[in-house]
């Protein structure tokens, strides 16, 4: 939750002062989470399984949730499956990410009307919903943390995103299995929620229990915890739930070297292997899409056939389409090539000049999505493979870059 604007002018949650609370909830009184929720007028909105995939709506209760199902993803391939389990929580974010609430698709801006011979512009009122977000992962919470960064603390605050992330409520979840796509331990974002969140919860499924740890990451989550009048976990319940985090770290599908990875790119900026990247990139927009953090708009102006009505509005767009680099006489970025070269240097180095942190999370939804299976940490790698071939044919030309 974001404090008031009198406490605290950044946006950050609120979570350095209070003290760490944790409970035990049995899965038959999950509900107990929602009822307390909504006493507090919030509408909840998590994971649910539409159209054969894991979406983020709204939920009525936990019988909306994802309960046995799981999902198999690998580069270019996404399958939800039934599990062999009932967990509520057994999968890996899909296509979905919590910016869509936070950062809409598509916002209007302003509305003019014609006036007589002048016209007026009426500012557009954005009603942000109070929402609390249940089920989002710790590499999902670190996202949402760079885009504070972006919207709130790197001097420019946007009064939309602004008004949406002060009313929401962050309901992490732990992971307890790692996607085919995954890579949050490259990146150290996960999978283990140490910060950012409300409340998080960690779900266990034994022969005998199924049950949650819950810990308050902030004043607002340890009110909750407070009226939900819960016990303590016991030393055997806390051991069980640092194991779930231990068992989705050794399974991680992809990684990613990151040592030297702002100077790697910083020297390759005409490496030869950008072509071979472009024989496959369709300019799809799919990564930037479903990429958590990613935050590039463009602008839209409307107006009716009758000229008395004007609208403006703020939409997604993508660095991968043609337009989005177009100033008066061309396009800046108008090869394949460049554009996929300037989304991964952005992504990986020059986001931490900005807002000094990777704009990468290990998500990996860049490379489930993308339809051509192109995998960002291959990239990377194969980058660092060209580099070194091209040091071991022409030694000389390595003392000449050591220098």
């Amino acid at each position: 939750m974001i404090p008031d604007e009198a406490s605290s002018a950044s946006g950050t949650p609120d979570t350095a002062s209070h003290t760490s609370t944790k409970v035990v909830l049995e899965r038959e009184h999950f509900d107990r989470l929602f009822e307390a929720l909504r006493r507090r007028n919030y509408a909840i909105v998590g994971p649910t399984v539409q159209d054969g995939s894991i979406v983020y709506d709204e939920l009525n209760s936990s019988l909306d949730l994802p309960c046995g199902w799981t999902d198999r993803q690998k580069a270019g391939t996404y399958r939800l499956e039934k599990g062999e389990d009932d967990l509520l929580f057994g999968y890996t974010p899909g296509a979905h990410s919590w910016k869509e609430f936070l950062m809409p698709s598509a916002v209007r801006l302003w509305r003019a009307e014609r006036d007589g011979t002048g016209f007026n512009i009426v500012p557009d009122e954005d009603a942000a919903p109070t929402l609390a977000f249940i089920g989002v992962r710790p590499c999902e919470l670190r996202a949402i943390a760079i885009q504070d960064k972006v919207f709130l603390q790197s001097g420019y605050v946007d009064p939309i995103y602004r008004s949406r992330r002060r009313k929401a409520v962050l309901v992490a979840v732990n992971c307890g299995q790692a996607g085919g796509t995954c890579f949050c331990t490259s990146m150290g974002t996960g999978p283990k929620a140490d910060e950012g969140f409300d409340l998080v919860l960690t779900e266990m499924l034994d022969d005998s229990r199924h049950y949650f740890t819950i810990e308050a990451g902030s004043s607002a989550g340890t009110e909750i915890l407070e009226e939900l009048s819960l016990r303590t976990p016991t030393d055997v319940e806390a051991r069980a739930a640092g194991r779930v985090c231990e068992r989705a770290a050794a399974q991680m599908g992809c990684r990613m070297e990151t040592d030297g990875l702002k100077e790697l790119l910083s020297r390759n900026q005409e490496s030869p292997h950008w072509d071979t990247v472009a024989t496959r990139c369709l300019s799809c927009a799919n990564c930037t899409l479903v990429c958590p953090t990613c935050f590039c708009t463009t602008v839209e102006d409307t107006t009716d056939l009758t000229g008395d009505h004007a609208e403006r509005w703020r939409k997604w767009d993508s660095c991968f389409t043609l337009d989005f680099s177009y100033i008066h006489g061309g396009s800046v970025r108008s090869s394949t090539q460049s554009r996929y070269r300037q989304w991964i240097t952005h992504k990986l180095s020059t986001w931490s000049d900005q807002f000094g942190t990777p704009g990468c999370v290990g998500c990996g939804r860049c490379i489930t999505w993308c339809p051509v299976a192109i995998d960002i940490t291959e990239e990377v790698r194969a980058l660092r493979a060209s580099e070194s071939a091209r040091k071991a044919a022409d030694p000389g030309k390595e003392n000449d870059d050591s220098a």
